[in-house]
This record gives C-alpha cells, sequence and structure tokens, in this order.
C-alpha cells in the first residue's frame, strides 16, 4: 500500500478554532481528498472548491466561472503526492468562492501504512464548522453573537433557519460513519486450508 499522509486542516479566520487531523494515502485524487475535507469539516458539498499551492490551483476547471475557478488544472487528474512534489508541507484548500471559506492544511508526517488499518482515518479535532452559506467569516461571527444572545434582534430567525448550534460538537460519530463508506478494508491474502489448493 501507498504511504501515509497525516494531515492537520484547519479553518482560517474563524472562532473558535476548528481543525482536523486525517491521514490519507499520499497517492489519493485531489478530487477524492476534497470530499474527505467535506465530510471531516461538516461541510454540505454544494459549492467549488480548489487546492492552492503558490500561483497553482487545482479543482474543476470551469473556463466559464471567470477568475477564480478558470486557471483550476484537474483535481481529479491530481494527486496528493503531486501537489506536494518536493516544495515544502503547507498547501491552501479554498471551498465556496462567495463566502471564501480558506484551510490551510499542514503535512505533519509521510509513514508506512499500518498493516491491517483503513485509510482515509479520521483522527481528532476540535470546533464545528459554520453552517453553509452564512457568509464567511464574519458572517459566521454576527450568526455566533446573535444565536448566544437571546435578545439579539435575530436570535429567533437564525436559529430557525440553522437549527440547534453547538460550535464545540464536531459531530464525531458522524464523521466516523461518513469516513467509513470511503474507506476498503485492506485485502488479504488467502490461506490455503488442509487438502486444497487456492489459486
Amino acid at each position: 500500500m501507498a504511504d501515509i499522509t497525516r494531515l492537520r486542516i484547519e479553518l482560517d479566520e474563524v472562532k473558535p478554532r476548528v481543525w482536523r487531523r486525517v491521514e490519507v494515502p499520499i497517492d489519493i485524487h485531489l478530487d477524492d481528498l476534497h470530499v474527505v475535507i467535506q465530510i471531516v469539516m461538516g461541510w454540505e458539498n454544494d459549492h467549488l472548491y480548489e487546492f492552492r499551492r503558490g500561483r497553482t490551483a487545482y479543482g474543476v476547471p470551469d473556463p466559464e466561472w471567470g477568475l477564480e475557478g478558470s486557471g483550476s488544472l484537474s483535481a481529479e487528474e491530481t494527486r496528493l503526492k503531486d501537489l506536494l512534489g518536493g516544495r515544502g508541507k503547507v498547501f491552501t484548500y479554498v471551498y465556496d468562492f462567495g463566502d471564501d471559506w480558506r484551510h490551510t492544511i499542514r503535512v505533519e508526517a509521510i509513514t508506512k501504512a499500518v498493516p491491517d488499518m483503513s485509510y482515509p482515518r479520521f483522527l481528532e479535532g476540535e470546533g464545528r464548522c459554520p453552517p453553509e452559506d452564512v457568509g464567511g467569516a464574519w458572517g459566521y461571527a454576527a450568526f455566533l453573537a446573535a444565536i448566544t444572545d437571546p435578545t439579539h434582534e435575530r436570535h429567533a430567525e437564525l436559529l430557525e433557519w440553522s437549527g440547534p448550534f453547538d460550535p464545540t460538537d464536531i459531530g464525531e460519530t458522524a464523521i466516523r460513519r461518513e469516513l467509513g463508506k470511503l474507506t476498503k478494508p485492506p485485502r488479504r491474502k488467502k490461506k490455503p486450508t488442509a487438502g486444497r489448493t487456492t489459486p
């Protein structure tokens, strides 16, 4: 099996902090890494995205999008190991070009896969990601101020819009359940049984 990369993904410019630590194969395609990030962060995968490294961007090429998406190389055709190359251990993931959620992703380690372990794998994290379409980091701060203050003029409106919202609950059970749908257990070699041969 390919080497495993441990990543720390942190959502920029929000309080309380929102981050996750995951392990993925180093040869994962970037469009699949996008799905992993969506799951572990708690996003809903309703918007465009890009991985950015220096002046190079990888996403869903879309010449009609304009400045943000027009220069993207294909995430579907690029692997994490290609993005990393030999150029350091930090890159950016941007989700929803309207709200512009920027994530700093740091490579913490590259190791051998653990036998019988399934990947991708969630390790730990902190903080719940903001609701979709809340208006970026500034809108999220305003949202939190409103829902935590019963006297705020938009308190009831925003609670009705979002439903119950605990910024400290990362939803670990849901993360592990959804990530489990992506993992494939390693194939085991069949052991020969007495008196029989296996192909």
